[in-house]
């Protein structure tokens, strides 16, 4: 019995030491993306076309006299 005592304290150090080397990783910026921002840049045209196509469309739908969608279904 007292095997297992030894063997759960063991367990909780060794728990509380990757728990200290986790948190010392993340505040001294050890898990910070570096990467996606610089290739980030490299994919903003093709948001802004997608902006543009997608207001383009909606402007192809409007009906100018009255700024209102077109029905598809006129009958």
């Amino acid at each position: 019995m007292s095997v297992i005592y030894l063997l759960i304290s063991i367990s909780i150090v060794v728990a509380v030491c990757f728990f200290i080397a986790f948190v010392k990783a993340v505040r001294n910026g050890q898990y910070d993306d570096d990467y996606t921002p610089s290739v980030r840049m490299l994919f903003d045209d093709e948001i802004v076309k997608k902006k543009q196509e997608e207001k383009e469309k909606k402007k192809d739908t409007e009906n100018p006299l009255t700024d209102t969608p077109i029905p598809y279904n006129t009958k």
